[in-house]
């Protein structure tokens, strides 16, 4: 059931590259819930990545533990729902979807420059921009057999949403 239809979407991709607004907008037009990876980090990795300091493995492991409670939890009580989450890493999604094939990842893809000049536009976040090159370093795009939905960044937010939609085919 390599292409079931998702219960949840994890919305993915380096910082800057719009996840949190796109992934707002998947849950509005799907009327499903949605949560913000960002809410589920430790104080001390906030502290971490404001201090312009990029986190490791073991510092982003009981975050993504904590956002593969809320998928199952999700999938547990049958409540459709959207995540975003830089699932840098394969073995990130790994844990986040865990072979459940109704969990399906949609990767925001994005030039570095474009995410660049986004990134300076945004104002009261605490990643910092500086930080952007470490988070392309660490990126593993999805490999084919993720059978995840490469999405370009280059439209509106809600153009971007739309394609997610479309591309899960749950218009």
């Amino acid at each position: 059931m390599a292409n079931a239809r998702p219960e949840v979407i994890v919305v993915m991709g380096v910082s800057g590259s719009g996840k949190t607004t796109v992934g707002e907008r998947v849950a509005e037009l799907l009327g499903w819930e949605y949560a913000d990876a960002d809410a589920f980090h430790p104080p001390a990795n906030i502290e971490k990545m404001a201090a312009g300091h990029p986190l490791n493995d073991a510092d982003r492991l009981p975050w993504l533990r904590a956002i593969a409670g809320w998928i199952s939890d999700h999938l547990d009580s049958g409540t459709p729902g959207v995540v975003s989450c830089s699932a840098l890493k394969r073995r990130y999604r790994e844990l986040l979807a865990g072979g459940r094939p109704e969990v399906r990842v949609a990767y925001l893809e994005g030039e570095r420059d474009l995410i660049a000049s986004r990134m300076r536009e945004r104002r009261g976040h605490f990643f910092q921009a500086e930080m952007l090159d470490s988070q392309f370093r660490d990126l593993e795009p999805p490999a084919p057999d993720e059978n995840a939905l490469y999405v370009p960044i280059t439209g509106t937010p809600d153009e971007t949403a739309e394609l997610i939609v479309k591309g899960f085919d749950l218009s």
